[in-house]
C-alpha cells in the first residue's frame, strides 16, 4: 500500500541525509557534523513514523463508516461489541445497592398489554409508580393474549434477579405475593382497574393510594401509557430511565445470542438496522394495504374485523397513506434508502418479523440493496430453536442488534422505533434517521408519475432528513394532547448526559 504524505517535504523526509554512494564511518571517532547527522536521522525517523500513524488513523476513521455519502460518520469504536473481551466463566461480583427502608402501603400487581417494547416502557412506569406510592411491586405479568400469542414469562425475556436487586434501593420487588396475600387474591379480595392514561403523579396519590390502603392489593389490568410524558418530578423521570437502561436487562441467553449476531455483522463491516414494520398485524391494525393484491386485502380486513380489541374497522387505506400514517412499503423503503445516498453494498439487517407478501414485496428492496440479512440467515437453526414461536424473545434479539447498529432506520413510528430511538439517544445520540413519511409519500408518487426527476427527489429527501437523525433536542409538550406530543421513551432528555458546550436544543 502506498501512502502519500502531502504535508511533509522531501527535506523533512530526509532524502538527502545519506546521498547515494556516501559511506558512513561508524568506526572512527564521531565529529560534530556526524553527530548532527545522526541526530537529524533520529528526528526525521520519528517524524515519519508519527506521520504514518496519523494517516493510518485518519484512514481508519474514513473507512470505518461511510454509510451515507456526504453525511458525517456515526461509528463509535468504543461501542463495537466485537472488540469487547469474551465474558469470563467466573461472573463478576455484584455490588448490591442498599435496600430502601419505607413503610409499605400495599402491593401492586400489573398485567402488561401489547408487544415487547410497549410492555418494556410500561414496566418502567410501573416501577416508578410503585416507588412514588411506597408499595411493593410484584414482577409484572406479560401479555399472552395479543396477536402474537407469546407465552413467554417475564423471566424468559428479562434477567429477573438483576431487575429485583439492581432497583432495591428504590422499590421492593417480589417475584410473587406472600402466601397469605395469594389467598386473598384467590378469594377476589383485591381491586382491579385500568389506570387513567397519561396521568400525573397527583392521580396516583389521590385516586390509587387510597385504594391500596383500603384493599391492600391493587391490580392494574392495563399498563400502556398510564404515566404522563411531562410534568413529573425530575427524580421520577430519571428513575424511568434507570429502570429502562439498567434494570431491564435481557436474559444471558438472549444477550449472548444478540452479541453473536452483532459480531457476525461487524466482521463484514458497518451495518444498518432497518425496522421494516410491514408485518401482517401492523397492516391489519392500521388498515394500510397499498401495494397489496385483492386477496391480501381481504385477509387483512377479515383479521381486523375478527379482533375485538381493534376498534377501527372501516379504514380508507389511501387516505391514511397520504397523511403519512402508514408504515412505508418495502418498495417505498428502497426509494428512501437510495435517495438518501446509502451505499448499495452496505449490510442491512432487517429487524422485523415476516414481511407480508413475502418475496414479491421484497424484490425491489433486494434488487437495490442485495446485502440484506436477518437473524434467521445469520444464525444456525440450532441457535434459534429455543426462541422460535416466542415473538417477544425474537424481538429482543432485534432490539439488541438495532441498538448497536451504525445507523437505525424505522419505517413506522411504533413502540419499537420509539424505544430504540430513545435508547440510542441515551447511548450518545447514535444516528437514527426518522422518515418524514407524509412528505416522502408525496415525493415518491410524483417521481413514479414522472412529475419529478430522481436528482430532485434525492435532493428533497436529503434536505428533509438532515435534522432528523436523533440529535439533541427537547421534548415537545402539548398540554391536554399527550398522544400528539413527543413520547418520553423516544427522547428522555432529562436523563441524557450532554457536554457543557452541547446544550439541549428546542428544535430539530
Amino acid at each position: 500500500m502506498v501512502f502519500a504524505f502531502h504535508n511533509v517535504s522531501e527535506e523533512e523526509i530526509g532524502i538527502k541525509l545519506l546521498s547515494k554512494g556516501e559511506k558512513s564511518n561508524t568506526c572512527t571517532t564521531s565529529s560534530p557534523n556526524s553527530m548532527m547527522k545522526m541526530w537529524m536521522i533520529r528526528a526525521v525517523t520519528t517524524m515519519v513514523i508519527w506521520t504514518c500513524a496519523v494517516h493510518l488513523m485518519a484512514l481508519g476513521e474514513l473507512w470505518s463508516l461511510r454509510l451515507l455519502k456526504g453525511w458525517p460518520s456515526c461509528f463509535n469504536h468504543h461501542q463495537n461489541l466485537s472488540q469487547l473481551p469474551e465474558p469470563s466463566s467466573i461472573p463478576p461480583k455484584l455490588v448490591l445497592p442498599p435496600k430502601r427502608i419505607y413503610k409499605n402501603n400495599g402491593y401492586l400487581m400489573v398485567s402488561c398489554n401489547g408487544g415487547l417494547n410497549q410492555m418494556r416502557a410500561a414496566i418502567c412506569d410501573m416501577v416508578t409508580i410503585a416507588r412514588h406510592l411506597n408499595v411493593t411491586l410484584i414482577v409484572p405479568q406479560l401479555d399472552k393474549n395479543s396477536f402474537w400469542a407469546d407465552k413467554s414469562e417475564f423471566q424468559d425475556i428479562f434477567d429477573v434477579d438483576h431487575f429485583i436487586t439492581s432497583l432495591r434501593d428504590e422499590v421492593r420487588i417480589l417475584k410473587e405475593l406472600p402466601p397469605k396475600l395469594k389467598k386473598r387474591v384467590e378469594l377476589g379480595k383485591f381491586y382491579s382497574l385500568p389506570p387513567v392514561s397519561w396521568s400525573n403523579v397527583s392521580y396516583y396519590i389521590n385516586e390509587i393510594l387510597p385504594l391500596l390502603k383500603k384493599y391492600k392489593i391493587v391490580h392494574f389490568n392495563k399498563t400502556d401509557a398510564r404515566l404522563a410524558n411531562n410534568g413529573l418530578p425530575m427524580e421520577l423521570q430519571r428513575l424511568r430511565c434507570r429502570v429502562n437502561y439498567n434494570g431491564l436487562r435481557f436474559t444471558p441467553q438472549i444477550e449472548e445470542l444478540g452479541k453473536k449476531v452483532i459480531n457476525i455483522l461487524r466482521e463484514k463491516g458497518p451495518f444498518l438496522a432497518l425496522h421494516l414494520r410491514y408485518e401482517m398485524d401492523m397492516l391489519s391494525f392500521s388498515g394500510c394495504s397499498h401495494g397489496c393484491n385483492n386477496e391480501e386485502v381481504k385477509v387483512l380486513t377479515k383479521m381486523r374485523y375478527d379482533n375485538k380489541l381493534w376498534k377501527d374497522k372501516v379504514i380508507n387505506s389511501e387516505l391514511k397513506r397520504k397523511e403519512g400514517s402508514c408504515p412505508l412499503t418495502p418498495e417505498e423503503t428502497a426509494i428512501l434508502l437510495s435517495s438518501l445516498g446509502l451505499d448499495h453494498t452496505v449490510q442491512i439487517y432487517i429487524a422485523a418479523g415476516e414481511i407480508y407478501g413475502g418475496q414479491r414485496r421484497m424484490a425491489n428492496l433486494e434488487a437495490a440493496f442485495p446485502n440484506l440479512v436477518r437473524k434467521e440467515t445469520l444464525l444456525d437453526s440450532s441457535d434459534l430453536r429455543f426462541f422460535q414461536n416466542h415473538s417477544s424473545q425474537m424481538a429482543a434479539l432485534d432490539y439488541l442488534v438495532s441498538l448497536e447498529s451504525d445507523m437505525f432506520i424505522p419505517t413506522y413510528d411504533g413502540n419499537m422505533a420509539k424505544v430504540v430511538e430513545g435508547h440510542r439517544r441515551f447511548l450518545g445520540f447514535k444516528k437514527t434517521i426518522l422518515p418524514n413519511r407524509k412528505l416522502l409519500i408525496r415525493l415518491v408518487d410524483k417521481y413514479q408519475n414522472g412529475e419529478l426527476q430522481w436528482d430532485m427527489l434525492s435532493r428533497f429527501v436529503k434536505e428533509a432528513h438532515r435534522n432528523r437523525i436523533g440529535s439533541p433536542k427537547k421534548r415537545v409538550a402539548i398540554p391536554g394532547r399527550p398522544k400528539e406530543e413527543d413520547y418520553f421513551y423516544s427522547n428522555p432528555h432529562e436523563c441524557l448526559q450532554l457536554l457543557d458546550d452541547e446544550p439541549l436544543r428546542s428544535n430539530g
